[in-house]
C-alpha cells in the first residue's frame, strides 16, 4: 500500500503519520506533502526518515490513498485533482456537506463508503466523539433531539493558537499585557464562548456543522443545539450532553450498551474523581463517557459528559480507520 499525507508537519499531519505507525496498514511507501515552507523537513515514519516534499510538484498518482490534513483552502483546490489519481480523505469542511461525499465516522456508518466518488470527509471533531455514544442509543431507543455544550480544546484551532495559550498563560502569570492574536478575547484563565464564523441566526459555523453533520451520519430527523466554547485545555473536547429519547428508557440498559458501544470506555463512578478529564483522554484512542444519569425533568432523557482527545478520533485515528475500512472492504491492495 502506497499513502500520502497532504499537510503532513501541521498537528493533524504528525498525528497521522503516528497512528498509521501503530495501525495494521502495510505501508510499501509513504509519501509526507507539504507547503512550499515546510519542502526539505525530515519527518521519521517507523524509523525511517522521510523527506517532505512540496504540494504544487507531488505527483498524486504515487499513491492510492492520499489524506488531507491541510485545511480547506488547500482541499478545495487540491482535493479534487488528487481524486483523479488517488482515494481521497480528507480533514477539512470543505466537501462535509456535499450530496456526493460520504462523510463517515468509521464506527458509525462505515457502509456509506461504498458510495464514495474518490473522496471521502472527516467529520467535525465534536461532531465524531459526539456521535460515538449516540449510535448504540439511537438504533435502540430513538433519539428525538439533543442539546450538547462543548468544552474545545485550543489545538482544535491549530499549532498557532496552541503556543498562544502558552505564552498568554506565561504572560497573565507575569502581570503582562495580553494582545490576543489568533483569539477574539484573552484564552488564558478564560472561556470564549464563540468558534468558527458566526453565520444568520446568531449560531456559530461550528454548531451549525454539529447540528448539520449528525443529521447527515446519523438521521436527518434528529433535532440538535450546540453551543460550542474554547477553552484554555491543550488537547481533548469535552461535551455535555442531553439526549431526550422518543420513548422512557431503562439507565441501567443504557449503562451497559454505552460499555459496549465501539470506540468507547464508560469511567462513570458516584465518588470523587471517578469520571473521566480532558488531561486523561489526551493520547488515548477512546472516548470517555462518564457522568451518565436521568434527567429529573423530563423522564425521556438522559445527561451524559463524553471526552475524546481532538487530534486523535477527532482527526487523525478516524481518517486512519476510513483507509483500513477502505482497504478491508475496497479489496484495495
Amino acid at each position: 500500500m502506497n499513502l500520502a499525507i497532504i499537510g503532513a508537519t501541521g498537528n493533524v499531519g504528525r498525528k497521522t503519520i503516528e497512528v498509521l505507525e501503530n495501525s495494521k496498514i502495510r505501508i510499501d511507501n509513504l509519501y509526507l506533502v507539504a507547503s512550499k515552507k515546510s519542502v526539505g523537513q525530515i519527518l521519521k515514519f517507523n524509523n525511517k526518515e522521510i523527506v517532505v516534499e512540496e504540494l504544487e510538484k507531488y505527483d498524486f498518482s504515487k499513491a492510492e490513498i492520499t489524506i488531507f490534513a491541510a485545511g480547506s483552502e488547500i482541499a478545495k483546490i487540491w482535493a479534487p485533482e488528487a481524486a483523479k489519481k488517488s482515494i481521497v480523505i480528507d480533514n477539512s469542511k470543505y466537501f462535509r456537506m456535499k450530496d456526493d461525499v460520504p462523510l463517515v465516522v468509521a464506527e458509525v456508518n462505515p457502509q456509506d463508503l461504498k458510495d464514495h466518488k474518490n473522496i471521502i470527509a472527516n467529520p467535525n471533531c465534536s461532531t465524531i466523539q459526539l456521535l460515538l455514544p449516540l449510535k448504540p442509543l439511537h438504533d435502540k431507543y430513538k433519539i428525538k433531539r439533543v442539546i450538547v455544550s462543548t468544552y474545545q480544546a485550543v489545538s482544535g484551532a491549530g499549532k498557532a493558537s496552541e503556543d498562544e495559550l502558552f505564552t498568554q498563560t506565561k504572560d497573565f502569570l507575569n502581570k503582562k499585557k495580553i494582545n490576543p492574536k489568533n483569539f477574539t478575547k484573552q484564552m488564558a484563565f478564560n472561556l470564549i464562548p464563540h468558534i468558527d464564523v458566526f453565520v444568520e441566526d446568531g449560531y456559530t459555523k461550528e454548531e451549525w456543522k454539529m447540528e448539520n453533520e449528525t443529521k447527515k451520519i446519523l438521521d436527518s430527523n434528529i433535532g440538535l443545539s450546540a453551543t460550542c466554547v474554547r477553552v484554555p485545555v491543550k488537547t481533548s473536547h469535552s461535551e455535555s450532553v442531553n439526549i431526550e429519547f422518543e420513548k422512557e428508557y431503562d439507565l441501567e440498559t443504557v449503562k451497559e450498551m454505552l460499555k459496549n458501544a465501539k470506540g468507547c470506555k464508560v469511567i462513570d463512578g458516584q465518588r470523587d474523581g471517578e469520571y473521566i478529564t480532558p488531561l486523561e483522554a489526551e493520547g488515548k484512542y477512546l472516548t470517555f463517557i462518564s457522568r451518565i444519569r436521568k434527567d429529573h425533568s423530563n423522564k425521556k432523557a438522559l445527561n451524559i459528559w463524553v471526552v475524546s482527545d481532538n487530534l486523535l478520533k477527532g482527526a487523525a485515528l478516524n481518517t486512519i480507520q476510513i483507509a483500513e475500512e477502505l482497504i478491508k472492504d475496497l479489496k484495495i491492495d
